[in-house]
């Protein structure tokens, strides 16, 4: 959702300087007390050295904005849906698709991590408020990372969700899918029967390196199909990727084909909030201006779904006339 921000005065971080005026206005302020509030948190990590518990962090370091509005900065420089470059702010539902109806919404920066963050927080929250907990969960390619699907595993609840995969090679070598994983004995098993070992070291924290033995790859027939640049084939395994082979493997099912059409249900939701009701830009500004936007958009939706079930739609034809 595009926000109110003009994108033509975005500027880089290390340009900003805020004024004494601009601290006093809201989306400025709650801007501000979230970066504190974000470095406090940070600062409790280090010097634990690492999470809440004193292991080593797994979230990956996230890059700064390279432009900032300074009227609403909590807003993401984007490109959405092949659109415009603008500010902005994505708007996540948590949908009952067997009813259309919404049962939480989470407003984030129009950035996909965030997005993908927000509903552990909506399922959390629908959980505790509501006692409602999900069998599955339908979403799209951008939700399939092994972090989350790892999360959702790990919750009970099904992922009928595509995964997000880069593996697959196309310069003629072989891809990882070529390579057996025995999980009986944790390795992999290259096409020529060799076996890949890890030393169990977490790299970008997420994933392991399993890696040949040089004497193997030296002697190999099909090594300049394999790693005809390298010494030594590396085969890199997600620390998700059990949870990842949960998706596929539900990926070829009917229930996942009806997961994705039942999927239609939700993406009705967004298109109507611009078609149906004009909501195309944000009048509010900040995350909290966000929040109360987005659940009157959702209060008014809600309201409109249970009026159709309840009530029916109209029948018959008004017929207007001048007197």
């Amino acid at each position: 959702m595009e926000a109110n921000a003009s994108r033509y005065h975005g500027k880089a971080p290390d340009e900003l300087d805020w004024t004494d005026a601009q601290r006093q206005k809201r989306a400025v302020a709650e801007y501000l007390a979230g970066l504190e509030a974000e470095a406090q948190v940070q600062q409790g990590k280090d010097n634990r050295g690492g999470g809440s518990d004193g292991t080593p962090t797994t979230t990956p370091d996230r890059k700064p904005p390279k432009v900032i509005s300074p009227s609403d900065p909590s807003s993401a420089w984007t490109a959405k849906a092949n659109k415009r470059v603008q500010f902005g702010y994505g708007l996540n539902y948590l949908i009952d698709v067997e009813h259309a109806v919404i049962v939480d919404v989470e407003p984030t920066p129009a950035r996909t991590y965030d997005e993908v963050e927000s509903t552990k927080a909506m399922l959390d929250r629908t959980e505790h408020r509501f006692g409602l907990k999900p069998k599955r969960l339908a979403a799209d390619t951008a939700y399939g990372t092994g972090r989350f699907l790892g999360w959702l595993v790990g919750r009970g609840i099904a992922p009928r969700i595509p995964v997000r995969d880069a593996s697959e090679r196309d310069d003629g070598t072989f891809s990882r899918s070529d390579f057996r994983w025995d999980k009986r004995r944790g390795v992999y098993i290259c096409p020529n029967n060799k076996v890949l070992h890890t030393t169990g070291t977490v790299h970008d924290g997420n994933m392991v390196r399993y890696r040949a033995s040089k004497f193997d790859c030296d002697a190999c027939p099909p090594k300049m199909r394999c790693c005809p640049n390298m010494a030594a084939r590396q085969v890199p395994r997600d620390i998700h990727e059990d949870a990842r082979d949960t998706a596929r493997r539900l990926m070829g099912t009917k229930r996942f084909l009806k997961s994705r059409d039942e999927r239609k249900r939700v993406e009705m939701r967004f298109a109507h909030l611009k078609t149906h009701h004009g909501f195309e830009r944000m009048r509010l500004r900040g995350l909290s201006g966000a929040r109360d936007e987005f659940h009157l958009a959702a209060i008014a939706q809600n309201l409109k779904t249970m009026a159709l079930r309840l009530l029916g739609p109209p029948t018959g034809r008004v017929r207007a006339s001048i007197a």
